[in-house]
């Protein structure tokens, strides 16, 4: 089945798209860094960038970490991206939101990344501050997409427009 949906771009002075979009499945193994996707892994990168690429516009930056399985994610969408060792499984949430608060010049900002720092991420955007222990769970190859702003604190207010499962983009597998 076909999902259609109708987001409206809301970029106007301080505001912006930020899409979470979760590593597709990925082999075992260690290096933890050096972890490929899977076959089913790239079918559900690729659905995910087929679903989201009619979205974008031609402002876009695409962020991944410095695993293989985030940058072959990320890849799946055809457009460059820059490699960010701040999105890294293992890091520091509390210091994304300003990392993404500073980002400036473009309508969508797409973070490549992992569990549990993504769905860390995604409780502190839908509860407005951070709660000890909370986070969500963000499913393999998910997307979470909010419209962002910076207060004049520099904190950041956050809608959930749109959260996409693999199970709906490739109902098959």
């Amino acid at each position: 089945p076909s999902i259609k949906m109708r987001i409206v771009s809301e970029n106007k002075e301080g505001k912006m798209n930020l899409i979470l979009w979760r590593h597709a499945e990925a082999e075992d193994g260690v290096p933890d860094l050096e972890r490929g996707l899977t076959d089913k892994g790239r079918r559900q990168a690729d659905a995910a960038a087929r679903w989201l690429r009619p979205y974008l516009n031609d402002q876009v930056d695409v962020w991944a970490s410095q695993a293989l399985r985030s940058q072959q994610t990320a890849e799946a969408l055809g457009l460059p991206y820059a490699v960010k060792p701040e999105l890294n499984p293992i890091n520091h949430v509390e210091e994304l939101p300003a990392l993404i608060a500073a980002h400036k010049g473009s309508d969508y900002l797409i973070l490549v990344g992992h569990q549990p720092w993504l769905g860390q991420l995604c409780s502190y955007l839908l509860n407005g501050g951070w709660l000890a222990g909370q986070y969500w769970s963000v499913k393999k190859s998910s997307i979470w997409w909010f419209g962002v702003k910076v207060d004049e604190g520099g904190r950041l207010c956050a809608k959930l427009k749109a959260a996409m499962t693999p199970q709906l983009l490739l109902p098959e597998d």
